[in-house]
């Protein structure tokens, strides 16, 4: 069926809804949109599904959320009675349709006899990867785009050690998904309200009684219980939710601890428009501007934000001529890193086992901080569940000790009781962090610098290329195979030390060919000195090729400078 035949079938639909049916209409005569909207599937992938909320087999919608619910619903129900049993959990951020999307959810999977838990109020990421664990689940969804623009939503499958659903059971699922061709068949309540799931057998509705278990948990990762009881109540630091699920979790965490922060009060209440911002991406300097403005007024040296469904944490530091400047995630990853390890060790409770996680696109900085301190630094592919495998391994095997993973992409994660990104502890370590620092008299700006002329000046830089269009991912993936036909001995004045092509899993050095953990990844990487490296990698959740440079050099200049000569050397390779 050719687009505009699937467009019309779904406009004269009587199952379709008066609000889709409106919706369509209004597209009569528009090609182009309705070209995008039917011309493709919105695709599943290991990160889910993300896309622009609308009508249409690709977008974001109740219709596609059904479909594929129930697929998952023929992936649990083949696995036997027992996984029937163990349940869903669900939980959703404050975006445009995410309740309705959750809620459609639940109603699938009810309507497949599967047991669901559902949290009463919008909630992060990380409950949700804690509620799969604590309460024993097959599965989770989480409704989020997570720091995507307004107009965007998605939908996350979680497995039942709380990761993201690993490639393996998801390729199960997408065959369920793409069994089922009419979108608007699927059967399944529409639950509008909380109070209507009460009285639905089969569904548990998680509330604050639930929800304190996790805060417990958070609580027992304290590192420095001596600096938060002397420095807590008198920090001067600010925190904004930007209209998130982080606003309850967060300063419910911190207030457990004693420490004080300034909450930028209009950021607080859930805004399905996040009227506020540009986009609710605490990554960049704009999201926290209102925070920075509140510092200002407040003489605090540090803010933090959270993005839309709390696994992001984004940091501003005061520098030394009081202006405020955006920390990067590789920045707020090493801070971290170099704290939790700084602790360990000053308590005695760094182990010969311990280790650290980084995504390989993560700073080349984070292997001499760990190498400081003689800790292993282990490496996995971009993706929080690659790091959960790693702990789970560890957890498995009884060798290792889980510190500390983090990813560029403003994602952390101490502890075991969740396994995705979580900002609410990384909001608690950081607030703690500026506790210790300010407990001996030093600026957590001074503490970055110290690392840099201990181990050199890294500058990380990750340049993304937009891609358009219904051909967006093949285009993207085109690009790369050019890349990869061509021989690159140098970039610039840097010397390819060894080339890692994560589709075959093969790393080659001298001409040498050796085998890695892992494969099937569309992602080139070019090894340079002192733990640089240029990355070429398509993005699993938005049509963007992604260009991660880490460069290293004795002064923040000579870093500057290198940078911009192998950007510039790695454009014209791209380009030519």
């Amino acid at each position: 069926m050719d687009y505009l035949a699937l467009y019309n079938s779904w406009l004269n639909d009587s199952r379709l809804s008066e609000e889709g049916r409106k919706e369509l209409t209004s597209l009569n005569g528009n090609d182009s949109e309705i070209l995008y909207r039917f011309g493709g599937e919105l695709q599943f992938g290991t990160a889910g599904m993300r896309g622009f909320i609308g009508m249409g087999t690709n977008m974001m919608n109740v219709y596609t959320v059904k479909r594929a619910t129930q697929g998952l619903a023929n992936y649990i129900l083949q696995l036997g009675i027992e996984a029937v049993n163990m349940g869903v959990v669900i939980s959703y951020d404050t975006r445009r349709k995410s309740r309705e999307f959750a809620l459609s959810c639940a109603g699938v999977l009810t309507k497949n006899g599967i047991k669901v838990y559902v949290y009463k109020k919008a909630r992060p990421v990380p409950m949700l990867s804690f509620a799969v664990r604590k309460l024993g689940c097959i599965a989770g969804i989480m409704i989020t785009a997570s720091h995507n623009p307004k107009e965007y939503n998605g939908y996350k499958v979680y497995g039942e050690d709380g990761a993201q659903m690993s490639p393996e059971a998801t390729e199960v699922v997408v065959n369920y998904i793409s069994k089922i061709t009419d979108y608007l068949s699927v059967e399944g309540a529409d639950y509008f309200n909380n109070e209507s799931l009460l009285s639905v057998d089969g569904v548990t509705m998680l509330d604050g009684e639930f929800e304190q278990d996790y805060y417990d948990q958070i609580i027992k990762l304290s590192l420095s219980p001596k600096a938060v009881e002397s420095e807590g109540a008198n920090i001067k630091l600010v925190y904004t939710p930007v209209h998130g699920t982080g606003y309850e979790p967060v300063t419910t965490v911190l207030k457990m601890m004693g420490i004080n922060a300034q909450i930028v009060e209009e950021q607080t209440q859930p805004d399905t428009e996040f009227s506020t911002v540009e986009v609710p991406n605490p990554e960049y300097k704009e999201t926290l501007s209102m925070g920075i403005n509140l510092a200002n007024k407040v003489n605090a040296d540090v803010v933090f934000g959270t993005d839309p469904d709390c696994d992001r944490l984004g940091v501003a530091l005061r520098n030394k001529d009081g202006e405020f400047v955006a920390l990067s995630g590789n920045q707020v990853g090493v801070l971290l890193l170099n704290y939790v390890l700084t602790r360990l060790k000053e308590d005695g409770k760094l182990k010969k086992d311990s280790f650290a996680v980084k995504s390989f696109v993560s700073t080349g900085l984070a292997k001499c901080v760990a190498d400081g301190f003689g800790v292993e630094l282990k490496e996995t592919p971009v993706g929080f569940k690659f790091i959960g495998e790693k702990i789970k391994e560890a957890e498995e095997s009884g060798v290792g000790d889980y510190i500390f993973g983090f990813e560029e992409s403003c994602g952390y994660l101490r502890g075991t009781h969740a396994r995705d990104k979580d900002a609410v502890v990384a909001s608690m370590l950081f607030a703690e962090l500026v506790c210790y620092y300010d407990s001996i008299k030093v600026s957590v700006i001074d503490v970055l610098e110290q690392i840099y002329q201990t181990y050199g000046y890294f500058m990380d830089k990750t340049v993304s290329i937009g891609f358009k269009g219904l051909n967006a991912m093949a285009e993207m993936n085109k690009a790369v195979e050019e890349v990869r036909q061509k021989t690159i001995d140098y970039i610039g004045s840097e010397k390819v030390l060894a080339v890692r092509d994560y589709l075959v899993g093969t790393r080659t050095v001298d001409g040498k060919v050796e085998k890695m953990e892992y494969s099937n990844l569309n992602c080139l990487y070019y090894e340079i000195a002192n733990g640089g490296f240029v990355c070429l990698r398509p993005s699993g959740t938005e049509p963007k090729l992604k260009i991660y440079y880490s460069v290293c050099a004795k002064t923040r200049e000579k870093a500057t400078e290198k940078f911009e000569e192998v950007k510039t050397a790695f454009d014209k390779i791209f380009n030519g």
